[in-house]
């Protein structure tokens, strides 16, 4: 078995499924996909969503929400992330390939590391859009695992061609 564990932001493209499967035809052994979702934390993004608004002179409430509210939109952001996570799940073995995969609310480089770990992965493909200022920095998901990793880490980026990636055709980061 050939393990290979992504860790991606939202739901897979076909698009997105099609270029990471591609990258394995050449593999003789059976290929297994393990995707790791993580799960944004509700109270985190409430807070820094009003922090955005209300600008840089007002500091946000820290009380925004009731506890029943957040704890509502904290399910809603789970639910949501669990059927994006089987919906990329449904397009990986649409393909023929076994696929599994995890919504996590940890830390997602923690998240991956163990997943690898669990499976004893063979690479690790991070699918993201692209991040350039956290890029620029290493502060990236890619550049972390990197850190962390003692596997392959590929970074793609998430419904873009090879050829628009390559060539900064797209909408990744050509700059850097």
């Amino acid at each position: 078995m050939y393990d290979v564990v992504l860790l991606v932001e939202r739901r897979l493209s076909p698009l997105d499924a099609a270029q990471v499967t591609g990258l394995h035809d050449g593999v003789e052994d059976t290929v297994a996909y393990h995707v790791v979702l993580p799960v944004a934390d509700a109270a985190a993004q409430l807070h820094t969503s009003m922090g955005s608004v209300l600008g840089p002179e007002l500091e946000a409430p820290s009380a925004t929400v009731a506890g029943d509210d957040l704890a509502e939109l904290q399910n809603d952001q789970r639910t949501a992330a669990e059927a994006a996570l089987e919906a990329s799940l449904q397009l990986l073995r649409s393909a023929r390939h076994a696929a599994d995969g995890e919504v996590t609310g940890q830390d997602p480089i923690r998240a991956l590391a163990s997943a690898v770990e669990r499976v004893g992965a063979a690479e690790a493909i991070v699918l993201t859009e692209p991040h350039v200022v956290k890029e620029l920095f290493h502060l990236d998901w890619t550049s972390r695992a990197r850190r962390h990793l003692h596997v392959p880490t590929l970074h793609l980026l998430e419904h873009e061609t090879f050829e628009e990636q390559a060539g900064g055709a797209g909408e990744g980061a050509s700059l850097i």
